[in-house]
């Protein structure tokens, strides 16, 4: 998706915007790149972790940018390069936020109803699931983030949250497609550089919190705080929190939202919750599930593998609640879950029924949690397959190798993503943290190492890149899909047509 793009001209004071020294200005475009800015556009200056935007406003008003929003610092910068243009300046303490804020009157549509859902693990199947509640009840619904936006009208993401000027002509266009109901992803980095501030959104959820992006936030509690935006920030007074009270500091994001008089739905096994999880029985095939809501209980049948997955259902159930679906017809959707590519996905089974399944588990929790669920799925041993990226918290390299130790009974250390590192360095990390670990750096024969390994009743994990198509080496994006080769080496093994 282009990240300039246009629309009806508006004026900057119908975009909520004030130049320095007034005047009338009509924008015809928004552009985050310069190198996309045309006549007439709004060119955002953005502070960057490496080089502020405002060193770049030169070529956008070369390009014909009418206007330039940025911050003091940007300003500074841009010296009187705006006014010789015959350019509009426009400052903001938070031009992020004032960005959010004018993309979404730009566009001036979004799905009439609008979720959201944060957590470190899980906010793929959460929307996917929310999205598949309200098909299932007869709305047209999507969701967006990781995976792109899926459901009834269809479009490719760079980015789990998306800058505002891609998220707002992305809702604009599925309202015009006829989308009425849209669940997006709100990743911490999107939330702590305001992409989602101009979203109107009637409810929000938490599904997990543990540690992760470390490389980005300054600690955990700052990581928290990002995540928390959702509810202190985006959300409104008048809107649904839906909280899963059972996560680390559940109860700290229920109570950030009653504070602003939210309403709050806590989903977990506890007395606490209003959306309870009262029994689970896991089989190989997936769950039976028995929730208990305002007094009523409902059976469903989950053909999800993983018990961590009865909460991500209970929670896109609680958010579809929210939105005002009745509760019986949403928990009646529930039997019709499908699992998200990548996310617990049996990719390939042995003839002896040794099931492959694949995971997009990367931090040291996730890792745990797929293990953990997976267990009380299977009878024989659990193989686990993981790496950790390069140019990312190195903390968590040898925490992996712990979850993995723990819960695995035997560990494959292989490589991930190294990017710009050296791969046997960040292996070297992660078996710091599982000894007894076998490495192989190669991930194809990894895959195929850990499936030779299995017998009747056993299973394999592969973590880490779920439904990533490709593998970053040296700054170079190799093709690589860890379904597709966990489906190859089964044939390989066995003698037949994957």
């Amino acid at each position: 998706m282009a990240r300039g793009t246009t629309s009806g001209a508006k004026s900057l004071s119908e975009l909520g915007l004030t130049a320095r020294g007034g005047g009338r200005i009509e924008v015809s475009g928004l552009s985050v790149d310069s190198r996309e800015a045309a006549a007439g556009h709004l060119f955002a200056a953005m502070p960057g972790t490496r080089v502020h935007g405002a060193r770049f406003v030169d070529q956008a008003l070369d390009r014909g940018a009418a206007a330039v929003l940025t911050d003091p610092e940007g300003a500074a910068l841009c010296g009187d390069a705006v006014a010789r243009a015959g350019a509009a300046l426009v400052v903001a303490e938070e031009p992020r936020a004032a960005l959010a804020r004018a993309a979404a009157l730009f566009f001036g549509a979004q799905p009439r109803v609008m979720a959201a859902v944060t957590g470190t693990n899980g906010k793929t199947s959460v929307a996917s699931f929310l999205r598949q509640i309200w098909i299932a009840l007869g709305h047209r619904a999507v969701n967006l983030g990781t995976t792109g936006v899926e459901g009834a009208w269809e479009a490719p993401l760079r980015h789990t949250t998306p800058e505002p000027v891609t998220l707002h002509r992305t809702l604009a266009e599925a309202a015009r497609a006829g989308v009425t109901h849209a669940a997006m992803e709100a990743s911490s980095h999107g939330l702590d550089q305001r992409r989602l501030d101009g979203v109107v959104l009637a409810v929000a959820g938490f599904s997990s919190f543990s540690q992760d992006h470390l490389d980005y936030h300054a600690d955990l509690d700052a990581y928290f705080d990002a995540k928390a935006g959702l509810f202190a920030r985006v959300l409104g007074e008048e809107g649904v929190a839906a909280i899963n009270l059972d996560a680390e500091r559940g109860f700290d994001m229920a109570a950030i939202a009653r504070a602003r008089g939210q309403r709050v739905i806590g989903v977990g096994r506890g007395e606490e919750a209003e959306l309870r999880i009262l029994a689970q029985r896991c089989d190989p095939a997936g769950q039976e599930l028995r929730l208990g809501y305002n007094g009523a209980a409902y059976q469903a049948r989950l053909g999800l593998v993983g018990d961590f997955q009865a909460w991500n259902a209970a929670l896109a159930a609680a958010m579809a609640i929210g939105c005002g679906d009745p509760p019986g017809r949403v928990m009646e959707a529930l039997a019709g879950l499908r699992t998200v590519r990548g996310r617990m996905q049996l990719a390939a089974t042995r003839q002896t029924g040794a099931g492959v399944y694949v995971d997009y588990a990367h931090t040291p929790d996730a890792v745990a949690t797929a293990l953990r669920a997976l267990r009380p799925h299977v009878m024989g041993r659990l193989v686990a397959v993981i790496g950790a990226g390069g140019d990312r918290d190195r903390a968590k390299r040898p925490l992996m190798g712990q979850a993995a130790a723990a819960h695995a009974d035997l560990v494959i250390v292989t490589d991930d993503n190294p990017r710009g590192e050296d791969p046997a360095a960040i292996r070297a990390e992660v078996l710091a943290g599982a000894p007894g670990a076998q490495e192989v750096g190669d991930r194809a024969e990894a895959i195929l190492r850990a499936v030779a390994e299995l017998g009747p009743g056993d299973a394999a994990l592969i973590a880490g890149k779920g439904h990533e198509t490709g593998q970053e080496v040296g700054g170079v994006t190799y093709p690589f899909d860890d379904a597709e080769q966990a489906s190859l080496a089964v044939a390989a093994l066995e003698g037949r047509t994957a």
